[in-house]
Parts: C-alpha cells; sequence; structure tokens
C-alpha cells in the first residue's frame, strides 16, 4: 500500500512515497524443467524431380509465408504439359467429330437406313470419345501440377533452420529440401509426476519463469497415457503468440499452479538491482538504508522476498527519490 511519507505519524519522515511491506495471496506453484518447441516446424520435401536452379534463402534467413524458397529446372515438367494440352486438343476434336457421326446416325435410324449395329456403334464411338476427353483433361491438370511443383513456396512464415540442398543439385521426389520453422507460435514440453498431476490437471494453469519474467500459459494440453518407465505424464503448455524472448530448444523453468499461499510481495519497481545484488531502501522514521534482499518469483508487477524483510516494515516505492534523497541529506 503506497502512503505519503508525511503521513507516518510521530517521524520527520523522508518527502518520497513508501510502501508497508505485507503477506499477500499469491499461487503456490511446483516447478519443473520443460524444453520449447515450435508449433509450426517441419521439412519441405520435392514433389517433382528436377534440378535445383534458385535458392535464395540460407540457414537463420526470415521468409515470408507463400515467398518462392526453390525453384528446380521445369524444361521436363513444361514438355510433358505441352503434350498434354495437344492430347486435350485432339481429344476435343475427335469427340466433335464422334458427335457429329452420332447425330447424323440418329437421323438415319428414324429413318430405318442403318441397320441398329451400325447406330450402336456410332454412340460407342460418342462415349469413347468423351471419356478421352475427360482424361485428357485430367492429364493437362496433372501436368500443370507437375509445374507448379518445380517452385517451392514457404507454407508459413518463419526462419531456415535447415538447408538439405544445394544448388544446381539433381533431387527426386520425396527428397527433403528445406527444413524451418516458426517463432510465431511456441508451447513446452513438460513431464510432470503422477504424484502431482491431478492437482495439475485439475486448476489447470501454468507459468514459464524466464529470468524475471513471468509468462502466463494461454493453455494446456494433457497426454492422457503415463510413461512407464518415469511415471510422468507429458503436459503440453502453450504460449501466446509473439512470446519473443523465449526460442526453440530453450529449457525453462515452467510453474504448475497446485493452491494459494501467502507470500511476502514487494513492488518491483521498489527494487535496486546492482550487478548480483538485489536490495530495497528501509525507511524506518528518518532513517532510510539500503538492505540487500533474496528474491523469488515474479507474480503479476510484483516480487516474493524470500529473506531480509519482514512484514510491518516500510520501504521505499522509488528507489531513484530515495537515493536522491540521501545524497542531499550527505548520507
Amino acid at each position: 500500500m503506497l502512503v505519503s511519507a508525511a503521513a507516518q505519524a510521530g517521524f520527520a519522515s523522508p518527502p518520497f512515497d513508501t510502501v508497508t511491506i505485507a503477506y499477500e495471496e499469491a499461487p503456490r506453484e511446483r516447478v519443473w524443467d520443460g524444453r520449447i518447441e515450435a508449433v509450426n516446424q517441419g521439412t519441405v520435401s520435392a514433389q517433382t524431380s528436377g534440378r535445383v536452379a534458385e535458392l535464395p534463402f540460407d540457414v537463420n534467413d526470415f521468409v515470408d509465408a507463400g515467398v518462392v524458397i526453390m525453384r528446380f529446372t521445369d524444361t521436363e515438367q513444361r514438355a510433358a504439359l505441352n503434350r498434354a494440352e495437344a492430347a486435350l486438343a485432339e481429344a476435343r476434336a475427335r469427340l466433335a467429330n464422334a458427335e457429329t457421326e452420332f447425330e447424323r446416325g440418329e437421323k438415319m435410324i428414324a429413318n430405318n437406313t442403318i441397320a441398329q449395329s451400325r447406330f450402336d456403334q456410332l454412340k460407342a464411338e460418342r462415349d469413347s470419345a468423351r471419356a478421352r476427353l475427360n482424361a485428357a483433361v485430367a492429364g493437362v491438370e496433372t501436368a500443370k501440377e507437375q509445374l507448379e511443383y518445380t517452385v517451392v513456396r514457404a507454407p508459413y512464415a518463419g526462419i531456415v533452420s535447415s538447408r538439405h540442398v544445394e544448388l544446381g543439385e539433381l533431387v527426386g521426389p520425396g527428397q527433403p529440401l528445406i527444413s524451418g520453422l516458426s517463432l510465431q507460435s511456441l508451447r513446452v514440453n513438460v513431464d510432470v509426476p503422477q504424484s502431482m498431476f491431478r492437482a495439475v490437471h485439475t486448476i489447470g494453469k501454468a507459468y514459464v519463469h524466464i529470468g524475471d519474467e513471468r509468462i502466463e500459459a494461454e493453455s494446456l494440453t494433457f497426454f492422457p497415457i503415463a510413461d512407464t518407465g518415469s511415471n510422468t505424464f507429458r503436459v503440453r503448455v502453450n504460449l501466446p503468440d509473439g512470446a519473443a524472448t523465449l526460442y526453440p530448444g530453450m529449457f525453462v523453468k515452467v510453474g504448475f499452479v497446485v493452491g494459494e499461499t501467502r507470500r511476502l510481495l514487494v513492488p518491483a519497481a521498489a527494487i535496486v538491482r546492482r550487478s548480483e545484488l538485489s536490495a530495497v531502501y528501509v525507511v524506518d522514521g528518518d532513517r532510510v538504508a539500503l538492505r540487500q534482499v533474496r528474491l523469488g518469483q515474479v507474480y503479476d508487477g510484483s516480487t516474493e522476498v524470500l529473506a531480509g524483510l519482514d512484514a510491518g516494515e516500510t520501504i521505499a516505492a522509488n528507489p531513484v527519490e530515495a537515493r536522491i534523497w540521501l545524497k542531499e541529506q550527505g548520507k
């Protein structure tokens, strides 16, 4: 609670705001190690054969979604498309001729000028020509698709993590080309002991601790099968998009909320950090002194104090103002 120093009865208190430290309710967490992984990660493979003609990106390059990341020579595919289009033109011509002959046969069979067998033959030729046209249309679509496969595009925006081919290399269908991952959506895989799985599953809240940062999980995914070797359950901690301080492969601490507890909390802004030293300015009447403290976890703008302070003590809300006042007093 922020109070004016002048409101401290019986003392000529320093002229800056102070905070009286008290125990507060905070989540009780059990912390385990987890590894960061990208939600979108994978390897793009070749879907046609050809020689690598264009390779504009390398490892660690950022790629936007839909951008061309590789191009093959397409001589064979274009030739196949030309043959398919020629076959389509031929099929259309044959169908037009077969339909003309069938229409003529319909008039003749009505006048009994041709035999029924000849009319049946004309009908079969027309139906066959229609089937060949459908096959030719499908052949053109297949040839176009094969030609499109010579241009490889990024399925999503991300970073190239590995390149499996070089410029000029001959590739075939199924051969890995480029691996990549997106930093936009990340998650953490954590193995939770069987004894704590029910509590973790019931509350369903977790936080990723990285340095002094505390990131709340967007959701949790619980694997329903325990590992028979370690007797643990895999829990996937889904992080909010854009958690830019985290990267795939990192080990992090993940705290799962398993209840509530009382903790001694101080505002994060009141803490002085000098190299490895963490301290606060303790105010006792007209006396102000810098005192080292041992800190714990961060909770929504407040930091837990493990040692160095007791409930009921008063500290400076703004350490800069406290330091300036001390200098003015020659202390």
